[in-house]
């Protein structure tokens, strides 16, 4: 059976999101990161990055990770477009052009928009420090932002003009920074697209699952 090691609370909402849309049956393993624990290597401790058995998962000790039946993959992104192009359907590639812009997508989002937004999800707005950070964070984005603005005002969604793992890659990463409302507001498309992304019921399922677990 496939398996998802990783808490809802992570990069693991990205494959959890994706086995929703696709109902597919697996076996979510809550392995919690250790930072989030006042000693992760005591006895009663919950299973968590620095645990031997996840260890033995996880060399590297991030989550999520994958085993679906013998075959372990770690890193969400490569999860989503493993799971998206075995179990096809719409949500997958049709192509080897339509495979390789999911590709391209996901690693833009990962490399051009991830590190900036996590700095506006974790800043505070309530100090000076806190909102210089947001403010250098967005200025950033709007080069990113203006490219997935003009993208989706052409085509609607990332890749074929319908919603894929493309989508759920892409969205999982903007989330981060969708506190920072000036940045979606001056972009419709990009706010329509990522408000109809979130809007779905799988994605509505995830997140009642993630918000049920400790913050």
């Amino acid at each position: 059976m496939l398996k998802i090691y990783g808490v809802y609370r992570s990069r693991a909402t990205r494959p959890l999101w994706l086995i929703e849309e696709l109902g597919l049956p697996f076996e979510h393993i809550p392995v919690i990161q250790a930072y989030r624990l006042d000693d992760a290597s005591v006895d009663s401790a919950p299973v968590n990055t620095r645990s031997p058995e996840f260890l033995s998962v996880n060399p590297m000790g991030s989550i999520p990770s994958m085993d679906d039946d013998g075959f372990v993959l770690h890193e969400s992104l490569a999860i989503t477009l493993y799971l998206a192009r075995k179990h096809g359907g719409e949500i997958a590639p049709k192509t080897i052009e339509e495979e390789a812009q999911m590709v391209q997508w996901s690693l833009f989002a990962a490399t051009s928009v991830e590190t900036a937004a996590l700095t506006i999800q974790s800043s505070s707005a309530s100090t000076d420090e806190g909102k210089a950070a947001i403010e250098a964070a967005a200025r950033t984005l709007a080069r990113p932002f203006d490219v997935l603005e003009k993208h989706l005002a052409e085509d609607g969604f990332m890749v074929g003009k319908r919603f894929t793992v493309a989508d759920i890659n892409v969205a999982e990463i903007v989330r981060y920074a969708r506190s920072h409302a000036a940045l979606f507001d001056g972009r419709p498309a990009l706010k329509a697209w990522y408000d109809g992304c979130v809007a779905r019921p799988a994605y509505q399922a995830m997140w009642a699952k993630r918000n049920a677990e400790p913050a």
